[in-house]
């Protein structure tokens, strides 16, 4: 799986890789409603799609981002940013990560405190799996777990009719005005005691799997072990599990073959996104 890591100290920049910065041209296959979607640079055939389709470059659809980011947030905000590309499928998929740590919320609880810095996703595809779209969330900086969680970062954007910088706009001061509400609310997590809550069983109701859930429990008794026995630590057990996928937690990804990686880890974002909402984990933060 490609993967390009930068820390710009150039705060009004992002750089697009080599390996996602190529124009987009089609061919015809021998369907009838169907064309090829082609790398124009290597004269790669990267996926097939329906004759009608189109597909921007990826290149274009991240400046575009990056130029509102750029405009609607302060030089204070994107300052000592961070951001990763990934991609999958041949290229044909790929994915902004982009962490800004100076805005940030503080989580404390009895035993621990760390700091959630604010965050965006971004999505696009040409090979037809994925219309554009963009999350927002945080980021733990004390073990880089992240995650898109709660109604909060619901205000995501898939667009069936393509990628508007006024609805994205929209959604940036959306995600940042509520960036601190969700501080508050991790907050709240992190003072809410599990003393009486029987912690395996809970997760058997909101997983569902058993084998999962069980790999589960694990992660929390180890975040308990840091952050004390509260709702953030189970929290930050989900979150492990969509952060990382090897030996470390145990939930290795299968190797199928194809370079899938980014595109199951953020469906795991999304799985986890639906635990942390779930009626039983708030019943619990109520």
């Amino acid at each position: 799986m490609p993967f390009d890591f930068n820390i710009d100290t150039d705060w009004h920049k992002l750089i697009v890789p080599d390996h996602l910065d190529f124009d987009v041209s089609f061919d015809k296959t021998r369907v009838r409603d169907k064309k090829y979607v082609i790398n124009s640079d290597t004269d790669e055939a990267i996926a097939i799609i329906g004759r009608s389709a189109t597909a921007r470059n990826h290149a274009e659809f991240y400046n575009r981002v990056w130029d509102t980011i750029v405009e609607d947030l302060s030089q204070e905000d994107l300052q000592d940013k961070t951001y990763k590309f990934n991609s999958a499928r041949n290229k044909g998929w790929s994915m902004l990560d982009v962490t800004f740590p100076n805005v940030k919320t503080t989580v404390e609880t009895v035993k621990h405190k760390t700091e959630i810095a604010f965050r965006m996703i971004a999505v696009h595809a040409i090979d037809g799996t994925a219309s554009p779209a963009t999350w927002f969330g945080g980021i733990d900086t004390f073990c880089t777990n992240g995650q898109i969680t709660g109604d909060w970062d619901m205000v995501r954007k898939k667009n069936t009719s393509g990628f508007t910088v006024e609805n994205f706009m929209r959604e940036l001061r959306v995600a940042k005005t509520n960036f601190d509400l969700q501080g508050k609310r991790l907050q709240t997590w992190a003072t809410t005691n599990l003393a009486h809550v029987q912690v395996d069983e809970l997760i058997q109701k909101i997983v569902k799997s058993e084998r999962k859930s069980r790999k589960l429990h694990d992660l929390f008794l180890d975040e308990r072990r840091m952050r004390g026995n509260n709702l953030f630590a189970l929290y930050s057990a989900f979150t492990n599990y969509s952060s990382y996928a090897d030996a470390r937690n145990g939930f290795e990804l299968r190797n199928t073959g194809n370079d899938t990686k980014a595109v199951s880890m953020l469906a795991r974002e999304q799985e986890v996104s639906k635990w942390v909402s779930s009626p039983e984990f708030l019943e619990l933060a109520a």
